[in-house]
């Protein structure tokens, strides 16, 4: 009788589509709602990214799921968990926006340094972007501006009708909360408070970086976690530098790692983030290869330190070619009008390491649809992870790019119908650079998040991961012997 009823006992557990009796599993809507959470991940690398114009799109499809969906025609949307949550459907799966909690920081950290003051009849630390937004500083200051557009993108998810169609949303609890969010601009902070006044003994670039350290490792946030979960922005490669020894825990979104040693940021846990591109957006490019005059174009610093050296070596091999563009150049005397229009009638513009592996020369170029030549061998470049630069861009190794005659025949042998299809990848992938308030599906804003929540997971394994053992005292107070082991152990 036993056989018999274990039997069909098995017989009915093979008949149900996930195998196991459902009545087994008092909890299993929450696993559904953490399955759904890990999907979000892997489905924001396979993400539609429609143009501005909506003429063209850049498809950063996983092959598989592609295949799949061609091969079994159409398929249902699984019925949403009933968790009570915000939910898309995003190629087959549940998408739940990325939640943020955002500390409310006072305004000196963040909109105050753009002169923004709360009202003295407001308890609100931030500016109602509904009725005015406090404008960033044009210039250079511009290319490091990320932490203003994010920022601004947190605040207006609270003044959103349709939720549903946000990548990100702020939430006021910290324990609902995916990743913690620090709204501090440290790139305005060094470009405009980082000298030293007569009157004081710090700039007001440290002070701010030294209160806020002091601020975050007393938050009962960053102690849960020990920061791993926070997001930093440092995007100026001197921003931070004071505070980044004591905040490296947290995910930094930067331009580079240029100036950080590898055990304070890394590709495993930070986020590389685009500049904004200073020049104009060619809109409606209608050049081609043959308009495009100059074969290849570079202004800028021609001496730089660090490993900016390749720069006067190539502006040495190259400055007597009839058909190249390589001269010094700033943003003073009309230098941004200038540039943009060099760029826009060469067909290809040079991206050379200076003082960092990164520069704004290539979003510059990635608005001008003038193919880009890397030549920048530490370079990380934002959302490689899904996005293949080897379709509109040129990379040499330096080592290459300074020997005799080597670049320029290079470039030359490159001919009409490879540049066009590059020029034309160009068009398509040049709105994932673009940040805009409010952002758009696919602009620069709405990628970085994307980039942000494809390390969510790895960092939720980190701080489970930690807190193993936290809820036990140390060996030593349990009255437990440690057992001493070999130097040559391991």
């Amino acid at each position: 009788m036993l056989f018999l009823l274990s039997w069909l006992f098995l017989l009915r557990s093979t008949d149900s589509p996930n195998m196991f009796d459902r009545r087994l599993l008092p909890n299993d809507q929450k696993l559904n709602i953490m399955i759904n959470n890990g999907n979000n991940i892997e489905s924001s690398s396979q993400t539609n990214v429609e143009s501005s114009n909506g003429s063209s799109r850049a498809i950063l499809a996983d092959n598989e799921t592609q295949q799949q969906t061609e091969g079994e025609g159409e398929t249902e949307p699984e019925p949403e968990a009933e968790t009570g949550q915000t939910q898309k459907i995003c190629n087959g799966k549940f998408q739940q926006p990325l939640k943020i909690f955002m500390y409310d920081l006072d305004p000196e950290f963040h909109f105050g340094l753009l002169d923004w003051k709360p009202e003295a009849s407001s308890n609100s630390v931030w500016p109602d972007i509904r009725t005015h937004i406090p404008s960033y500083p044009g210039g250079l200051n511009l290319q490091h501006s990320v932490e203003y557009w994010l920022t601004l993108d947190l605040l207006a998810s609270e003044f959103d009708d349709n939720p549903n169609n946000r990548v990100v949303i702020r939430v006021k609890n910290s324990s609902e909360a995916d990743l913690i969010f620090v709204p501090f601009f440290s790139s305005l902070s060094y470009n405009r408070f980082s000298k030293v006044n007569p009157h004081q003994k710090k700039s007001k670039n440290k002070v701010l970086q030294a209160n806020l350290v002091k601020f975050l490792t007393a938050q009962k946030e960053w102690k849960r976690s020990g920061g791993k979960d926070h997001i930093v922005m440092a995007h100026h490669p001197n921003s931070l530098l004071n505070a980044r020894m004591q905040l490296w825990p947290a995910m930094f979104i930067l331009a580079d790692f240029g100036r950080y040693p590898l055990n304070i940021a890394n590709v495993d846990k930070d986020v590389i983030a685009p500049y904004k591109h200073v020049i104009k957006s060619y809109v409606n490019d209608s050049s081609d290869f043959d308009s495009r005059k100059t074969l290849l174009y570079f202004q800028g610093a021609i001496y730089r330190k660090d490993g900016g050296y390749a720069r006067q070596e190539l502006f040495y091999l190259l400055r007597d070619e009839k058909d190249v563009h390589f001269s010094f150049g700033s943003v003073k005397k009309d230098g941004v009008n200038k540039a943009s229009q060099g760029m826009h009638s060469s067909k290809f513009c040079l991206n050379i390491a200076g003082d960092t592996p990164s520069s704004n020369r290539l979003f510059d170029a990635i608005a001008s649809h003038c193919v880009p030549v890397i030549i920048s061998d530490e370079i990380e470049l934002p959302y490689e992870d899904v996005l293949d630069y080897s379709q509109f861009c040129v990379f040499v190794r330096t080592s290459d790019a300074i020997k005799e005659k080597f670049l320029i025949n290079l470039i030359r042998s490159i001919k009409k119908e490879e540049w066009t299809k590059m020029w034309q990848k160009l068009k398509e992938i040049e709105p994932l650079f673009e940040f805009q308030y409010p952002s758009k599906e696919g602009d620069a804003v709405q990628m970085i998040w994307q980039s942000v929540a494809r390390k969510v997971s790895a960092i939720k394994m980190k701080v489970n991961k930690s807190r193993r053992f936290s809820h036990f005292p140390p060996r030593r107070q349990r009255g437990l012997r440690s057992i001493p082991v070999p130097n040559n152990f391991w």
